[in-house]
């Protein structure tokens, strides 16, 4: 049975304000990844081919997409699902946000002593457009599947075996969050689909190692929250 914690009014505020501080990086990391995907490099020192392509050959936009599965975890477990679904959407409409802005950017002609002329700026920006789609078409299937998936196994162990549900929620969702962004970059011409099967399975296992690391930084972090808010397991945090 699920159990909230009865706090103080200074309390609420403290996790009011913990929760906001939360929720910026978690939309920080969600936009920069989104700005920065056409970059690629080797997470690796080893030249392992399949499928063609070099396993450890990814995205540095995935660098900062496995800390937002961290945070929504952690927000799940501290605050319950409907605070994490809020930290979501929140983060659907800042990348759409910042879409707007990257669109009227790349609309304004540079002056011909701009440091950035127009054709770098829609290099490293233009295709942003597609990213942004495909990067939230991804991340609402796989946001929302890891949610849905960490409080079933949260259910399921009675709010145990916090490392269980982390790490399956987390392999799933990022899984089919790899898949949906390959899948629609290179439907839309911006990777090759002979890279498909290559990038798909170096990101998937870049992101499972990932989450397999954070997993003790889940633990830290629910451990300080409980000591903090005197959560009992299996307790979530009511804010107002």
């Amino acid at each position: 049975m699920l159990l909230f914690s009865k706090m103080t009014l200074k309390d609420t505020f403290a996790a009011q304000r913990i929760y906001l501080f939360l929720g910026a990086i978690f939309i920080t990391s969600l936009v920069v990844s989104n700005l920065i995907f056409q970059k690629f490099f080797y997470w690796y020192p080893l030249n392992i081919e399949i499928f063609g392509f070099n396993l450890f050959e990814i995205s540095v936009g995935v660098l900062p997409y496995p800390i937002t599965f961290l945070i929504t975890d952690l927000v799940s477990e501290i605050y319950g699902k409907k605070r994490a679904n809020h930290i979501v959407i929140a983060g659907i409409f800042s990348s759409l946000f910042s879409l707007l802005i990257i669109y009227i950017a790349d609309s304004v002609p540079a002056i011909i002593d701009s440091p950035v002329n127009d054709a770098i700026f829609s290099k490293v920006f233009g295709n942003s457009v597609i990213a942004v789609f495909a990067s939230m078409t991804a991340y609402l299937l796989a946001q929302f599947i890891d949610i849905q998936m960490f409080h079933f196994w949260k259910r399921l162990t009675k709010g145990r075996h916090l490392w269980l549900r982390n790490n399956f929620s987390t392999w799933f969702s990022q899984f089919i969050d790899t898949f949906a962004v390959i899948f629609f970059l290179c439907l839309f011409d911006i990777l090759q689909w002979s890279s498909f099967k290559g990038l798909l399975l170096s990101g998937f296992l870049f992101k499972v190692f990932i989450a397999a690391l954070d997993t003790p930084f889940l633990y830290l972090g629910v451990y300080l929250f409980r000591k903090r808010f005197n959560l009992k397991i299996n307790e979530e945090l009511a804010l107002l």
